[in-house]
């Protein structure tokens, strides 16, 4: 499967969750959305990453933000994200560094497993 074939599938997931009967409650999304990316711009995931936020941001009627947050493994990120309101409007951009993070460091200022819920994969490298 090539990018695009990707991101039109986490386009439809994202979709489908917002479509929810609880969704319609709400106007979601009411504010900007924003994908946080633990690696500098211009690289492999800054790149995906901006590719979906153009497509989500179309698709939602809403600007997509991406907001590279490089350094420390991941971990500035991750907290970054972790520490956010809970209301669905920031994404984190995970890598295999954040399974590497959890069994390398003793105490982190997230919890890896609860904080966190996946919604999609965006590619395999």
């Amino acid at each position: 499967m090539n990018i695009l074939s990707h991101c039109r599938n986490i386009l439809c997931l994202l979709l489908a969750l917002t479509l929810s009967p609880l969704s319609w409650a709400q106007s979601f999304p009411s504010k900007p959305l924003r994908i946080v990316v633990p690696f500098g711009a211009g690289g492999v995931a800054d790149l995906t990453a901006r590719t979906v936020a153009q497509k989500l941001s179309q698709l939602m009627g809403q600007p997509v933000v991406v907001e590279n947050k490089p350094g420390a493994g991941g971990i500035a990120a991750s907290d970054m994200v972790a520490k956010a309101e809970p209301d669905g409007h920031t994404m984190l951009l995970m890598s295999n560094g954040s399974a590497v993070s959890a069994t390398l460091f003793k105490s982190l200022p997230y919890d890896t497993v609860r904080d966190f819920t996946p919604i999609s994969s965006l590619g395999f490298f």
